[in-house]
This record gives C-alpha cells, sequence and structure tokens, in this order.
C-alpha cells in the first residue's frame, strides 16, 4: 500500500565539543522508545525555516536563529512513509530542555548507535560524521615522497577524507601508495579512501572504497567490509540512485560548474545537483570547479560538502 510521505522537519543542535543533541521517543508512539533528533511535522502553511523553529521552541524551548540544509532522507515503514528534512542549527537562544517530559542527551556523531534509532535516521548518522571537504588525490602519485609531502601538507590545511586516486599506477605501485597514504591519514586523524577495484585491494589498510561510475554500474552487492565507508562517483540520476540502492555511504556527484578538464561536459549548475539529490537519502559532494570558498552555496543546495582536486591539493 502506497502512503504519501509525512514531512518531518529535524534539527541538529551541536555543543562547543561537537556533541549532537538526541532525545528519546515516549513509548506509546510510532518509533516509541527509540532515540531520535528533535522535530516534527511540517505544517501545510509553513515554510521549513518557520516549522523547524516552531517545533523546536514547542520540544525544547529555544528560539532557533538561523539553520542550514543538511540532508533529507525519505523511508517507508510498514504503515507509514516520512520525508525527513534535516537542518543543522547555526545559531539558537536558551537552553535547550525536554519541555514535552521527553529524556534528552548529548553524543559524539561518532559513538551514536544505529540499533536505538528509526530506520529513517541512519544516513542523519553518516552526514554528521562525513566531514565538509573531500580530497581527491592530484599530482606526482608516480612520485611517492612528493605525493605524500602534498598529502601531509593538505591534512595540515584541515582536509579530514581523502579519495586516493591514482588510475596510472599498476596494482602493486597503487598498493604501496596507498600504505604510505593511509600511515599519513592515520597520524593526521583523517581517513582513506581507496579508489581501486575492490578485489585488487582487499587486504590494503584503508577507510573505506570508492566506485568509478563504471563500476558502480557492474556492483551488485555493496563491496567492503562492515567498517568500510564505501561512496561513488556519479554523473547521472540512475548512477545516484544506484549508489542509495546498494545501501552506499555516500556519493560524489559532478560536474557541478564547468571543469578545465572537461571543457565541453555541460554542468549541472547548482539547480540542477540540487533537484537531483532532492529524492537521493544519502550525503552527496558537489564535485567539478568548486573550490573550498563554494562551501556555503553548497549547504544552501543540500550538499554534504565541497569534493575537489585541484583546489585542495596543495600546489609547489
Amino acid at each position: 500500500m502506497s502512503h504519501q510521505a509525512i514531512h518531518v522537519m529535524v534539527g541538529i543542535l551541536t555543543d562547543p565539543t561537537g556533541r549532537v543533541l538526541i532525545a528519546k521517543r515516549p513509548e506509546q508512539v510510532h518509533q516509541g522508545g527509540r532515540w531520535e533528533f528533535p522535530g516534527g511535522k511540517l505544517k501545510p502553511t509553513e515554510t521549513p525555516e518557520q516549522g523547524l523553529a516552531r517545533e523546536l521552541a514547542e520540544e525544547l524551548g529555544i528560539e532557533v536563529r538561523s539553520s542550514r540544509p543538511l540532508i533529507r532522507v525519505t523511508h517507508s515503514y510498514e504503515d507509514r512513509r516520512v520525508c525527513l528534512d534535516v537542518r543543522c542549527v547555526l545559531a539558537y537562544t536558551g537552553v535547550a530542555t525536554g519541555r514535552e517530559g521527553q529524556p534528552l542527551a548529548w553524543q559524539y556523531p561518532e559513538e551514536l548507535d544505529p540499533a536505538v534509532f528509526p530506520a529513517a535516521d541512519r544516513p542523519i548518522m553518516t552526514a554528521l560524521r562525513l566531514p565538509p571537504y573531500l580530497l581527491i588525490t592530484g599530482d606526482d602519485p608516480a612520485r611517492p615522497d612528493a605525493f605524500l609531502n602534498r598529502l601531509t601538507r593538505a591534512l595540515h590545511n584541515g582536509v579530514q577524507l581523502v579519495q586516493l586516486r591514482a588510475h596510472d599506477l599498476d596494482d602493486e605501485s597503487y598498493r604501496r601508495l596507498a600504505g604510505g597514504a593511509y600511515a599519513v591519514c592515520k597520524a593526521h586523524g583523517a581517513r582513506l579512501v581507496l579508489n581501486r577495484d575492490p578485489a585488487r585491494v582487499a587486504d590494503v589498510a584503508r577507510h573505506g572504497l570508492h566506485l568509478t561510475a563504471a563500476r558502480l554500474a557492474l556492483t551488485r552487492v555493496r563491496p567492503g567490509g562492515a567498517g568500510d565507508w564505501v561512496s561513488a562517483s556519479c554523473h547521472t540520476v540512475a548512477d545516484l540512485s544506484r549508489a542509495a540502492e546498494l545501501g552506499l555511504d555516500y556519493a560524489v556527484l559532478s560536474p557541478v560548474q564547468r571543469t578545465a578538464s572537461h571543457p565541453l561536459t555541460s554542468p549541472l549548475g547548482w539547480q540542477g545537483f540540487a533537484a537531483w539529490i532532492e529524492p537521493v537519502s544519502l550525503p552527496v559532494y558537489a564535485l567539478g570547479g568548486l573550490t573550498a570558498a563554494d562551501l556555503s552555496i553548497a549547504y544552501a543546495h543540500g550538499a554534504q560538502g565541497i569534493a575537489a582536486i585541484r583546489s585542495l591539493w596543495p600546489r609547489d
């Protein structure tokens, strides 16, 4: 049976240490007894910002000053469909308290246990754990010392997620480079994702795997182990749908703007990017002709953040 999606506004509040606020649902309601991120149903006459502000005032006794989009998640339960419209609260006044008697807790995103949350909340947890910038490695993969020096400088600049892209290297050279890159990333608290056939790097230390669009099309089962973050390059709506069907953690959609490497490829533009990702319930990075300065506009159009090669890869 088809159900119309219930539009729910969800607010992400963080404290100065990076913990997020969660609340426990009453036992007698849908998904009762589970923990959730605070929020509630959007009224037909409200904008998303208005609905979020009203719900958090009623539930927590705070006044939202500003917020930004994080992710939209559509999920079907047996008896209903929900559309979670999730926004990060950037500024608010007041002290959050359980005004409806609900228990509250502050937890770091890495500590959130999916088993005690509704299934629809799980992509939100992934979005909270992912950083705003994704570096796709650039020059000098055949010169390991120079390459790792560039990588170290990028990590010093604040990069926390790295995709090791070196298609021209043979398998053994790639494995050696991946070993060095993993050690550098681990020392800086960053995560390394390998852009290679998963079967060829099965025993290589990593934090995740990345699928090219061509490999995504041939993949039938999510690759990697339980601890891997798995992502994919997407260039079409079908690619995004496939990434979601496989249960991948995030996607990279391109090109948003015209790029020097693909000058004849028509860019999506920000409106096109937003339209393509809206029905997809997973975080999506924007890629193509972008720099760190584009982060705010990326957030405004629903992106997880910015992915880049040239603008994030240090130059000599």
